[in-house]
């Protein structure tokens, strides 16, 4: 076996994912075809702390690829983020033989790769996250399905908008990034978009521009606010208050979470799984594999988290244009 891989232990961490059970399926099917065991490894950090750990062999990943969520569960674990719960992973690895370990989650998930590593144990990290906020790379797991369901719920949102012609506030998902609200601002014609990284809590300019269109003859008016900002609900009572306008806030919450992975999201995360194998099988560790400028890739790791990203400027001026 190359570089001494004999056994990889794969764990999703943090929250769940579409396309996450896509990237566990390649993981398993590419070790074995390699000749290596597999384990998975239950509920992230806690369940390996817990030695929550299961053999797992092609016959166990089968008909999950077209599945949500992940079939590993995953859990936060604070007693992880100690040196003392790190250095008990490690040697939870050991004692079940497991040489090399993949991790699929969002950044606290790498930073608990970087400290078994650190512990001797090889690992590499795959970007699962629905909130695109891994700056390594253009693409995470789940955004695409995530996105999709936004934007499909925002459609259906816009239909009863429209018949009462009221001013909607739609929050989606994304942490403190607004990946998810800038793209589904986009898709779904938003007349505002208030995404963390640009919106400046000035509530007017929102209340003039309503006002604007409504004087132009627009019967509603759909803003998509990021979780990053929040407060949909009391910021429709003063937008109510002030333009004398019906408006109702929907928080689309977990459902963005879930549901059927869409295609691009099980290719790449299938590719993904299969790359992060390879490279352990290479011997490589405190990678994470990401995807970038049309091609697959691999960063060291603190490289990678040390990596700043930002809403793309050519996006966010294009939709705001195109919100006149």
């Amino acid at each position: 076996m190359a570089k001494g891989i004999n056994t990889i232990g794969v764990l999703t961490s943090g929250g769940d994912a579409p396309g996450m059970n896509a990237a566990i399926r390649a993981v398993v099917r590419t070790a074995i075809s390699k000749g290596m065991n597999v384990k998975g490894i239950q509920r992230g950090y806690a369940g390996l702390l817990n030695e929550e750990i299961v053999d797992m062999n092609s016959r166990s990943v089968s008909e999950i690829i077209q599945r949500g969520g992940t079939i590993l569960y995953t859990a936060r674990c604070e007693e992880f983020r100690t040196e003392e719960g790190q250095a008990r992973g490690a040697e939870m690895c050991r004692k079940h033989g497991i040489d090399g370990l993949v991790v699929i989650g969002g950044d606290g998930s790498y930073r608990g790769a970087g400290k078994l590593a650190e512990h001797g144990i090889n690992t590499v990290g795959l970007p699962g996250t629905i909130d695109l906020d891994i700056a390594c790379t253009d693409y995470t797991i789940g955004f695409d399905t995530a996105v999709n369901t936004a934007m499909e719920a925002i459609d259906k949102i816009r239909d009863t908008s429209t018949s009462h012609e009221r001013c909607s506030i739609i929050e989606v998902m994304g942490r403190n990034a607004g990946y998810i609200a800038l793209w589904c601002g986009i898709a779904n014609g938003a007349e505002d978009i208030l995404l963390p990284e640009r919106y400046d809590c000035n509530e007017q300019t929102i209340i003039n521009h309503i006002i604007e269109h409504r004087k132009n003859g627009k019967k509603h008016h759909i803003i998509i606010n990021a979780e990053g900002i929040g407060h949909s609900t009391s910021m429709a009572k003063r937008i109510e208050a002030a333009t004398g306008i019906e408006t109702r806030a929907s928080i689309l919450g977990y459902m963005q979470r879930g549901g059927m992975p869409s295609c691009k999201d099980r290719v790449y995360a299938s590719i993904m799984g299969a790359k992060a194998v390879e490279l352990l099988a290479e011997g490589k560790s405190n990678r994470v594999v990401g995807w970038r400028g049309g091609e697959f890739v691999d960063y060291d790791l603190y490289e990678a988290l040390a990596m700043q990203k930002d809403i793309c400027e050519e996006e966010y001026a294009i939709s705001k244009m195109l919100s006149q």
